[in-house]
């Protein structure tokens, strides 16, 4: 027979050894009973681990202090939409107020009437101005 094809299925089996579930299990309960941490090299890499734990705490403060900026700016556009339409409410109610007919109606109880006379241009002469002016110097 052939001692190639008999020999084949040796190697594979040195190729391919069987997994060490030992090995996995010895790992997990050095996690669990804490004696992983007696090691040189993890002792070594506190700070590091203190450094990566500092950093796990500033992104979630920071996660924290996005949501609340989110909630303060949502806050003020409901506060500007409310102030905008409350704007808007007095401004008409003002320009309907301020019409000439309403003025005249709102003045009417104080027995203050609407002219019917046009107004009219008060001119004044240079040589009265001069004496309106020596008046007031006088009475001062």
């Amino acid at each position: 027979m052939n001692k190639f094809k008999t020999t084949t299925p040796d190697i594979e089996a040195e190729k391919n050894p069987p997994k060490d579930t030992p090995k996995v299990v010895s790992v997990l309960s050095s996690i669990f009973s804490g004696s992983f941490l007696r090691n040189d090299n993890v002792l070594q890499n506190i700070p590091f681990l203190l450094f990566l734990t500092l950093l796990g705490i500033l992104y979630i403060a920071n996660g924290f202090y996005a949501e609340k900026t989110v909630r303060g700016l949502y806050k003020t556009a409901s506060e500007l939409k409310e102030l905008r339409s409350e704007y808007i409410t007095i401004k008409s109610e003002l320009n309907y107020k301020s019409k000439q007919s309403q003025v005249a109606f709102a003045t009417q109880n104080y027995g203050i009437k609407e002219s019917v006379v046009p107004p009219s241009k008060i001119v004044v002469t240079k040589e009265e101005a001069k004496k309106i002016i020596k008046l007031q110097q006088v009475e001062k």
